[in-house]
């Protein structure tokens, strides 16, 4: 796929000012959303995702447009789905800084900026590394079997607390703060001594938080497709509504009590198919005398969408069940 300069320039620009009105929106008027205002952003954030997917394939050579568009298509839903997991994260951020409710929007916008900023890089540093060495994806592959484990233990477990990593520590440690809010600021004076809010420790916790995220989520979208122009507007896409969907849907959070098992479930099946790809274009010469391992099945991308499609579908139907029956027995009893 063979995307020109001034289209990566377009593209990010216009990201770009979609954010920048966003800041001047919120700077200039903080304030709790409505639903139906968050509604109807999510809403043009979905449906120019689902635009961009059709412009693909329009503006892409016919035969490889619709392969492309699926690549787009299954990456977006992936990244999405993974950064529905992270608004959990999120809500328990919040409360635990116990931040006002007018001020989430903001420091939101800000984490979502430093998390593109991030996997902007996360982005050009796995592309590189692709290009260079097929053998990657046998690293990729493990880790998102690894985590997809780890997701597992972590939906068994009840523990519903933020625990801060050692950056958030070590920020926590080395710059003094206050324990008000001074509005949307980073930093206050109080008696003349210059400290961070409590504000700049939600924003770097928001960060760090994502910056982990994205250890799994960009091998993923990888395993789907080596294209990082679609890497990159997945990404973009998924991020953009995020701020939206944490106000629309957090309380169905809680209702979606299998979502760790079925994203485990969708990072395994990346997981092996990137494992699969490894060894169908193996140069690794301790495997199989370096030459390619043709019984291997290279999975295409029409079934990986199939897949994601229905892991998704069957872990909310699932939810939503079972956070019902839940409901009504709490009701019922005595």
């Amino acid at each position: 796929m063979e995307v020109a300069p001034w289209v990566w320039y377009l593209t990010i620009g216009l990201m770009a000012a979609v954010l920048l009105f966003d800041v001047f929106i919120i700077a200039r008027r903080p304030h709790v959303p409505s639903t139906k205002e968050v509604t109807v952003a999510l809403i043009g954030y979905i449906g120019a995702a689902l635009l961009f997917g059709l412009g693909v394939w329009y503006f892409t050579h016919e035969q490889a447009g619709a392969k492309f568009m699926a690549e787009y298509y299954a990456g977006w839903l992936t990244e999405y789905s993974l950064s529905i997991d992270n608004l959990f994260i999120f809500l328990l951020i919040m409360a635990r800084f116990n931040v006002p409710a007018k001020l989430q929007q903001s420091a939101l916008l800000i984490g979502i900026i430093i998390a593109i900023v991030l996997r902007g890089i996360f982005i050009a540093v796995g592309a590189a590394a692709i290009n260079r060495f097929s053998w990657v994806f046998y690293l990729f592959g493990a880790f998102l079997v690894y985590t997809a484990i780890q997701l597992v233990r972590e939906g068994q477990s009840d523990d519903d607390e933020y625990e801060e990593n050692r950056f958030m520590r070590f920020v926590e440690r080395r710059f003094p703060a206050t324990k008000n809010y001074d509005g949307a600021k980073l930093f206050t004076r109080e008696n003349g001594k210059r400290l961070a809010t409590p504000m700049f420790i939600v924003i770097m916790a928001l960060g760090t938080t994502d910056l982990l995220f994205a250890l799994d989520s960009i091998p993923a979208i990888y395993g789907l497709t080596r294209e990082p122009y679609l890497v990159l507007t997945a990404n973009l896409f998924a991020l953009m509504g995020l701020r939206q969907l944490y106000f629309l849907i957090g309380g169905l959070l809680k209702r979606l009590v299998y979502l760790s098992i079925g994203l485990a479930v969708l990072l395994a099946f990346i997981g092996v198919k990137l494992i699969l790809h490894a060894m169908h274009e193996n140069e690794l010469p301790f495997i199989n005398g370096g030459e390619k391992i043709s019984w291997a099945p290279d999975i295409p991308i029409w079934m990986s969408l199939s897949a994601i499609v229905l892991i998704l579908g069957v872990t909310t139907v699932a939810s939503l069940i079972k956070s019902s029956r839940d409901s009504k027995q709490v009701g019922s009893a005595p």
